[in-house]
């Protein structure tokens, strides 16, 4: 008996024969029921505090990444829509053209510095075109 505590509990009688009916089986006590049981009332409790304390930041960031996850999307489609407009309009290079593929490397070396100096700086083309709207 080292290490617990007697406490008098009042119980519903419909509550006190089902408790009466589980401590009847081989191996089960009352006081074994009930510490069980308030055991896993208090764990619940104990996860509703972590809910309440976390929830709202959790749902906030799980918001915020559905948000990056369709700008995303819109990006990549964009992006996409644009590549497959490009290629539908631009004739191809005959492969004597020398002059038009440097043309064409110089032109892209500079799309990826520009790409390149916007991630450095964190600028944003899109929010560039929406102030001069």
């Amino acid at each position: 008996m080292k290490g617990k505590v007697r406490h008098q509990l009042f119980l519903p009688k419909p509550l006190s024969d089902r408790l009466e009916m589980l401590a009847a089986r081989p191996g089960a006590s009352k006081s074994a029921i009930l510490a069980d049981a308030v055991a896993a009332w208090l764990d619940r409790r104990g996860g509703s505090e972590l809910d309440d304390r976390f929830g709202l930041r959790l749902d906030r960031l799980s918001a915020a990444l559905a948000r990056l996850e369709r700008d995303s999307h819109i990006t990549l489609e964009s992006l996409a829509l644009f590549i497959r407009f490009e290629l539908a309009i631009q004739a191809p290079l005959a492969e004597d053209d020398l002059s038009g593929r440097a043309l064409g490397r110089a032109r892209f070396e500079a799309f990826v510095k520009q790409v390149a100096r916007h991630v450095a700086s964190g600028r944003r083309s899109l929010a560039a075109a929406e102030v001069e709207r």
